[in-house]
């Protein structure tokens, strides 16, 4: 992201408003040069150790990003067969795609398996399924719950005691039975705390953690700390250190592999620190509505694009590209859903305009993957930048595509 000394906002030299007049409005826009940045910020914190990014693919499966991911030596986590088939169809092998469910049918966990992927085991009844269909012919990870609690807010966090996700550590016992039982192959050890964790402290007590169980397992390969790293949300926003997050990990894997006897692998799964500043939804402002209690700005998208603010209260960064020099008003920003899908509440923006442009940041994460087709609208076009290009990776859906799987009676 650029502003020109005329005050206009470009990504790579290219002129966003000018992609909104040539594919419409609204409009998603991921810019490469960002992703690369962001995958050279973690191998750099971790240069130290033999580490390996595992996108978390939910976060955003366009298939040219997932391309891109795979050009740069990042492999994929995924959570369903279909972003499983998303990453196979971006030119992953199996082997390149850890499968994380969250208590899936066996089904999806037996393709997951055929298709050569690694499963993370995520509760005692898949373990023992897992052990009686393969016994020690498949290898597979188990995701442990560190019962710690870390992240923006309650629901994106996904280690505490409550959350549904993982095995509990304190059922560390009747794991190795089950184990045992079935000569089951664990070659690693996962979890994730959650995510928007700023400070280094909760990555520090879940590796802890995962290291002390790791001590009962004696043929792992892998240790999987998950993801969930801070990204900045606004100008000046505090961010995860990644430096000294890298520097700290680094220094206690080192002493944990030493201890265990041999060198693993450490495995990171962020999804939104890849993608989450490389994305922008543009839109554009139909009506501006001034009211008694609050000055409101409607434009042409809504929770259907982007639900993150109405579901978790998330912040997103605004600029108003037609008017990035006019007076300063405070402004509520809703959306043309039939529902209370307000982006903003009293935020305060340049001039607005009807016709007006604005940019909502950091949209590259869980923007178009989390989208719908609520009040029968159309889900946007994607472009991807990359090396000085804008290229259109999705086009804009049509009614044909919402009728297409429908039958008449």
């Amino acid at each position: 992201m650029q502003l020109t000394d005329q005050n206009t906002f470009t990504l790579q030299g290219i002129n966003p408003v000018q992609l909104l007049e040539q594919y419409g409005s609204p409009l998603y826009v991921y810019d490469g040069a960002t992703i690369r940045r962001k995958v050279n910020e973690l191998q750099h914190a971790f240069s130290g150790i033999n580490m390996k990014i595992k996108y978390a693919c939910k976060a955003n499966t366009n298939l040219s990003v997932l391309k891109l991911m795979r050009s740069i030596g990042v492999e994929l986590d995924a959570v369903s067969p279909g972003e499983l088939e998303m990453g196979k169809l971006a030119g992953y092998s199996g082997n390149q795609i850890t499968f994380t469910p969250s208590g899936v049918p066996f089904e999806e966990v037996k393709a997951a398996v055929e298709a050569g992927s690694i499963v993370n085991i995520d509760s005692i009844p898949l373990l023992e399924w897992f052990g009686k269909t393969y016994g020690n012919t498949k290898p597979c990870m188990i995701r442990i719950k560190p019962n710690v609690a870390a992240g923006g807010n309650i629901k994106i966090m996904t280690a505490h005691a409550d959350s549904k996700f993982g095995i509990s550590v304190l059922l560390l016992d009747r794991i190795k039975e089950v184990v045992a039982k079935y000569d089951i192959k664990i070659i690693g050890l996962h979890q994730h705390t959650g995510s928007d964790i700023k400070d280094a402290e909760p990555f520090l007590q879940v590796a802890d953690i995962l290291f002390e169980a790791a001590k009962q397992f004696p043929d792992l390969e892998i240790l999987d700390l998950g993801g969930g790293f801070k990204v900045s949300y606004l100008p000046g926003d505090a961010v995860t250190d990644m430096e000294l997050l890298g520097n700290k990990i680094s220094e206690r894997f080192k002493t944990f592999c030493n201890e265990y006897g041999r060198e693993l692998q450490l495995w990171f799964e962020p999804g939104k620190f890849l993608v989450s500043e490389a994305g922008y939804l543009l839109v554009k402002t139909t009506v501006v509505k001034e009211d008694p209690a609050r000055n409101f700005v409607h434009v042409d998208s809504g929770l259907n694009h982007l639900i993150r603010p109405m579901m978790y209260g998330s912040y997103h960064h605004i600029l108003n590209l037609s008017n990035p020099a006019g007076e300063s008003k405070p402004y509520n920003v809703v959306g043309y859903i039939c529902e209370t899908d307000t982006f903003a509440t009293d935020r305060n923006l340049p001039e607005v305009r009807p016709g007006d442009v604005l940019a909502f940041l950091n949209a590259g994460a869980y923007g178009l993957t989390m989208s719908s087709n609520y009040n029968t609208r159309l889900r946007p076009a994607e472009i991807l930048i990359d090396n000085g290009a804008a290229k259109l990776v999705r086009r804009r859906e049509t009614l044909e595509d919402l009728l297409r799987t429908q039958i008449e009676i």
